[in-house]
């Protein structure tokens, strides 16, 4: 089998950029930082076609990018971001662009709907119909599955600009959300930390007590996502999630907050295996975005793929 499958994820501080066929199967990967748009794609653009000239025949690419996005496929400015906060990238072209220099078929969803399909297809998720995918750290998104379809809608999901309990004299940090100020992403996300407490998240000491309120934060939103969802899993992503105490913190809040009301043995017994990271680490974006790739690509091998029966 000669054919391969371009994945790109685009994030807000970083793109990765990969061929291959899934997770034992990466023949090139790139990272670089996003920059401007046109030096961005360019140098996404550049690295497939490198690829193509030294004889790959690639199929079909996937793009998984920060958002808003449209997805609608019947509107003119299907694959472009749309009003985002990051400087120079509104109305941005992605998937027009990269499919016309590559000539090759565009797949095109939110970062995290592309990395929740990667896990569904080969990480933490496979088997299950439904379930939810959160990345915590420049931003906030999630994604996910209903009925075993990536869930889309009148747009797309926008999981990480719920609104929260915030009670301003435990926390009297404003939230940096420029639309919503203390949205979950205005308060929770590594941004957001780094702004509240004066240093990047990550070299916070585990006793921080940062960590017992981001765990706060983020149990707040899985029990609203649980409540309205009744997602079977939940995976978190995200470099903000890199810290080992606090996947405890967040299960143990999660069941508090509950209070039991959810008679699930899933959450009252193996709430270790229920609230979990991505099965493909850092990988999960590109690999999803793969498997997008996969999933439009024209001609698929004998047996094919299996793809998300549609989506929502």
């Amino acid at each position: 089998m000669d054919r391969w499958y371009g994945g790109i994820e685009v994030g807000g501080t970083k793109v990765v950029c990969a061929v291959g066929r899934g997770p034992a199967e990466v023949r090139d990967e790139v990272r670089f930082p996003t920059t401007t748009p046109e030096e961005t794609i360019g140098r996404a653009i550049a690295f497939f076609q490198v690829q193509q000239a030294a004889g790959v025949a690639l199929a079909a690419v996937g793009i998984g990018s920060f958002g808003p996005v449209d997805l609608d496929s019947g509107s003119p400015t299907w694959g472009t971001i749309t009003a985002t906060p990051k400087p120079q990238w509104s109305n941005a072209d992605l998937a027009g662009r990269i499919g016309r220099a590559l000539g090759v078929p565009a797949g095109f969803d939110t970062d995290v709907n592309a990395a929740a399909l990667g896990e569904w297809r080969w990480g933490a998720a496979q088997g299950l119909d439904n379930f939810i995918y959160l990345t915590i750290g420049t931003g906030i998104g999630g994604g996910g599955m209903a009925s075993g379809r990536l869930v889309h809608g009148l747009v797309h999901p926008e999981m990480g600009h719920i609104r929260l309990p915030h009670d301003h004299a435990a926390d009297p940090y404003p939230g940096r959300c420029p639309f919503h100020g203390d949205c979950l992403e205005g308060l929770a996300s590594g941004p957001a930390m780094e702004a509240r407490w004066g240093q990047p998240a990550e070299t916070l000491p585990a006793d921080h007590p940062a960590w017992e309120l981001e765990a706060h934060y983020l149990a707040l939103a899985l029990v609203n996502f649980i409540c309205i969802l009744s997602p079977q899993q939940i995976i978190l992503g995200g470099g903000v999630m890199n810290q080992p105490q606090l996947f405890p913190l967040v299960r143990h809040k999660v069941l508090a907050l509950l209070n039991n009301y959810i008679q699930a043995p899933a959450i009252l017994e193996e709430i270790d295996r229920y609230v979990v990271p991505p099965g493909l680490g850092n990988r999960a974006g590109v690999l999803g975005a793969i498997a997008l790739a996969q999933d439009i690509a024209p001609d698929k091998p004998p047996g094919g793929f299996d793809p998300p029966g549609g989506y929502l």
